[in-house]
């Protein structure tokens, strides 16, 4: 936690159309990461948009899975604007994936804790460690691992956890993008004594593979759009069909015409997803 914030907001997960989402702010995420990293235990973590909010609505058994993490940011600005608007958050800001990632791996080098990267590619990594200890020279990189992009065989993911145990790794970042890297922290944070963060898009971002876009429009909810310019046809039904659902199930459930009622957390563990 940085010594220098006057106030860490922390109010505990709360309802967003069935989806238990954390009402913290960056500090407070970044605090609870490292507390797990430094005692060794495990902690699920993701940070959920529009989109991330919407799989786990439409789809029950994945919204029980994202029930049953430790941590869930508002990624989006429109899913701080619900916890501020049904359950009076006054988060001033949203907890941002890619910047939240930033700021785990800033503590990270500051206390020596070591970090394990895994998703995305071969080439992404490569240049995404290089960009990293450009800006974190002190950080401590204990693996990094590509996906495969296929389900796991039976074993793989008792295999994956010990090359993450063997490199000495207190914290695991993992890009496979939504819901796959949801599945995969799901699925292996029992096997895994650190704290896992789906990471979403951050692993592109950081390596230089995708542009940030401009601080205006993340601060109006726009950054959609950027993303919808750069990548029209694999993202459009996203966006086109999914934002005006969330926002009409959001009004429903403020109404109080809809019972956003959340699904149990998933407590079984998965036996096999993507890695």
């Amino acid at each position: 936690m940085d010594p220098g914030s006057l106030t860490v907001i922390d109010q505990g997960k709360q309802n967003v159309l069935g989806v238990q989402v954390s009402a913290v702010d960056y500090d407070s995420a970044v605090d609870k990461v490292m507390s797990a990293a430094r005692d060794g235990r495990p902690l699920a973590v993701t940070a959920l948009a529009v989109h991330g909010v919407m799989t786990g609505v439409q789809d029950k058994a994945h919204g029980a899975r994202l029930n049953a993490f430790d941590l869930v940011t508002p990624d989006g600005q429109p899913v701080r604007w619900a916890l501020n608007l049904l359950h009076r958050a006054r988060l001033a800001d949203r907890v941002y994936g890619p910047e939240l990632t930033l700021r785990v791996l800033r503590a990270s080098a500051e206390q020596g804790v070591p970090v394990y990267l895994y998703g995305s590619t071969e080439q992404t990594l490569e240049q995404l460690v290089r960009k990293l200890h450009e800006r974190f020279p002190a950080l401590k990189i204990a693996g990094m691992e590509a996906s495969k992009f296929r389900p796991a065989q039976p074993g793989e993911p008792e295999e994956i956890a010990a090359r993450i145990k063997e490199s000495g790794a207190r914290v695991v970042m993992v890009g496979l993008g939504c819901p796959r890297q949801e599945i995969f922290v799901y699925g292996m944070r029992h096997l895994v004594d650190a704290p896992m963060l789906a990471v979403g898009a951050a692993f592109d971002y950081h390596a230089g593979g995708l542009k940030n876009p401009p601080a205006w429009m993340q601060k109006y909810a726009l950054e959609w759009l950027w993303r919808l310019g750069l990548e029209p046809k694999r993202l459009w039904r996203r966006y086109v069909l999914l934002n005006p659902a969330y926002l009409a199930r959001l009004g429903a459930q403020k109404a109080h015409l809809w019972r956003a009622t959340p699904p149990a957390p998933a407590t079984e563990p998965l036996n096999t997803f993507a890695v």
